[in-house]
């Protein structure tokens, strides 16, 4: 039976945002084999029907005035419409007949839809917590819509929840002449100081093609106003790390808003209290003290007064100033110091805290620890600039220290002179003389020249520019150092340099006095060994005048230096003699 029933089928509902275009379908069924079928369109306004369009076979014909130019058909006759606004949402009828007698229709629902602008939260608005109603804490406003928006409110990420006591929300929703809607929600609440911090916005719920969506606002936060309860005042940097020449900040700090009047006050002898507001901003609650000593230690209070009801409350703390005065070294034995002499230093300082203390040398370097340096032995070169660095290991950077010489005196000790000196007459030679003492000594030469000094620390260095005559060269130079506790003095000896030509000689000549008596030795061993020179007394025979034989062995030395050779080998009594007669009697002497 159904099948025999023309039948039309429609969606119940179609979304679209606005601006776009809503297709609209409208599908039928027609029983046997009907014709002259044709199709009208209607839609709904405040319940009357009002014709769209007819459409006979793929023409859309009799368009409705506020829809011409925005209708279309396609091929399974849906309808389209394009430039979709707000006013067309409305209900829409597809009435589909065959013949003159079969009619049937069906109707959907066009829904358009518009996301809503961000929502905007107004800035800036100050509450008083001491009353108890409720207070507007912010108004959200979420415009151009459809169809209208909820609202919710949050309070640090959290949604709220009407309450009569602590939340209340007022919504308004305005249509506006162009269909979108406007909506407006207004948040009351009961704030606390513990609201100061929070932050509020709100969320915008909205539908969109079927689709739940939301927009949030940006975060704002309230100022609450709310009387003082505690006031704290504190010493920065912390009183136990407080020295001398630090800059000292005391902070006072009330917990009401808006903040109190802050004065400051130090108490002085017998219970008075000096006022140090010009030393402050009564609105800061800042004190700075710049360059801190001991007398800047003492009880300070802070007074804090609230302009809205008068109250008044105050704070006090205890600045303590740590220092190191008095620091000084004393020397035993204070008398003046010989080299040889032993000596002991004592450091003693004062101080509210506990003291470690060093001694260091000129350079800075540590030494020994401890109150005492006992320093044994002493010479010029101990003499030295010690200091005493008294420190306070519970107080970074608290240190002072203090200076003490020790001066080791005595008659100048001559500690380096250039003797013996090689020199060249007629030669111009620098003679350096070096010594220690203190207090500073003279040096004086007694020889003339160009004399140049340099003092460091307690040594003390001449450089003598002279020419080596005659005289200089026999007696040498003499190097005196004075001062008025005694006088030295030494002997700078200079030695005649031989030329390099006369040490070559010298050494030429020595090589061939070796070469002789290596010959000479061949010769012996070798008569020898053929029986030509008899063993024993009995055999001595008189080899310095041989007889002339055909097999005699003649030896023969040449040298071209044989003034030389004949001084070398000079006999006991001083006189030269040949090489052969020396040769001579050397050989005789042989067993």
């Amino acid at each position: 039976g159904a099948a025999s029933k023309l039948e039309v089928s429609m969606p119940a509902v179609v979304e679209v945002e606005t601006g776009g275009t809503a297709r609209i379908e409208c599908n039928f069924f027609i029983p046997g084999n009907g014709s002259s079928t044709y199709i009208d369109w209607f839609y709904l306004d405040r319940n009357n029907r009002v014709r769209l369009c007819h459409i006979m076979g793929s023409e859309i014909l009799d368009v409705n005035a506020d829809y011409k130019g925005r209708l279309s058909l396609s091929e399974d006759k849906a309808l389209s419409i394009s430039r979709v606004t707000v006013q067309d949402a409305r209900t829409f009828v597809c009435q589909v007949g065959v013949g003159s007698q079969d009619v049937a229709e069906n109707r959907t629902d066009l829904r358009p839809c518009q996301a809503p602008c961000s929502p905007l939260l107004p800035t800036g608005t100050s509450l008083c917590s001491k009353l108890s109603l409720l207070l507007q804490i912010a108004r959200c406003v979420s415009r151009n819509s459809f169809p209208p928006p909820n609202i919710t409110w949050h309070k640090n990420g959290e949604q709220l929840q009407q309450d009569e006591k602590t939340v209340k929300v007022l919504a308004t929703v305005t249509r506006e002449s162009s269909g979108l809607y406007t909506v407006s929600s207004t948040l009351f609440a009961h704030v606390t100081r513990e609201d100061a911090n929070s932050l509020y916005h709100c969320t915008v719920h909205y539908w969109l093609r079927g689709q739940r969506r939301s927009v949030e606002s940006q975060r704002v936060n309230v100022t609450v106003f709310y009387p003082m309860q505690h006031v704290r005042l504190w010493v920065v940097p912390s009183s136990a790390l407080v020295k001398e020449g630090d800059d000292v900040k005391l902070v006072c700090e009330a917990d009401g808003n808006p903040p109190p009047v802050f004065s400051f006050f130090k108490r002085e002898l017998e219970d008075n209290w000096e006022d140090l507001s010009s030393l402050t901003d009564s609105s800061s609650g800042v004190l700075n003290l710049p360059n801190v000593n001991k007398n800047s230690s003492g009880l300070y209070k802070c007074q804090t007064l609230d302009l809205d009801d008068m109250t008044q409350m105050e704070k006090d703390v205890e600045l303590v100033v740590n220092y190191i005065e008095g620091v000084r070294v004393k020397m035993e034995p204070s008398s003046r110091l010989q080299e040889g002499d032993s000596v002991r230093l004592s450091c003693d300082a004062h101080s509210p805290v506990a003291l470690d203390y060093q001694w260091r040398d000129e350079k800075g370097r540590k030494v020994a620890e401890g109150k005492q340096l006992f320093l044994r032995n002493l010479t010029f070169e101990t003499s030295s600039n010690l200091s005493c660095k008294v420190m306070a290991p519970s107080v970074p950077g608290l240190e002072q220290s203090k200076q003490v010489a020790v001066t080791v005196e005595g008659k100048p000790r001559i500690v380096a002179i250039s003797s013996p000196l090689y020199v060249r007459q007629d030669e111009v030679v620098n003679l350096t003389c070096k010594a220690i003492a203190f207090p500073r000594p003279s040096v004086h030469w007694n020889v003339n020249g160009t004399a140049h000094e340099y003092v460091e620390n307690q040594h003390i260095a001449s450089n003598l520019t002279v020419r080596v005559s005659h005289d200089l060269l026999r007696a040498g130079a003499m190097c005196r150092v004075s001062n008025a506790l005694g006088v030295s003095e030494k002997h700078i000896q200079l030695l005649n340099q031989k030329t390099p030509e006369s040490k070559g000689v010298i050494i030429v000549a020595i090589i061939v006095c070796i070469l002789v008596v290596a010959v000479l030795g061949s010769v012996i061993y070798f008569l020898h060994k053929k029986g030509k020179i008899p063993c024993g007394r009995a055999g001595k025979q008189d080899i310095t005048k041989p007889e002339a034989r055909k097999d005699k062995i003649v030896v023969e030395v040449k040298s071209d230096k044989l003034s030389e050779e004949a001084g070398l080998l000079q006999g006991a009594n001083g006189e030269k003699r040949p090489a052969a007669d020396q040769v001579g009697q050397s050989v005789g002497a042989l067993p």
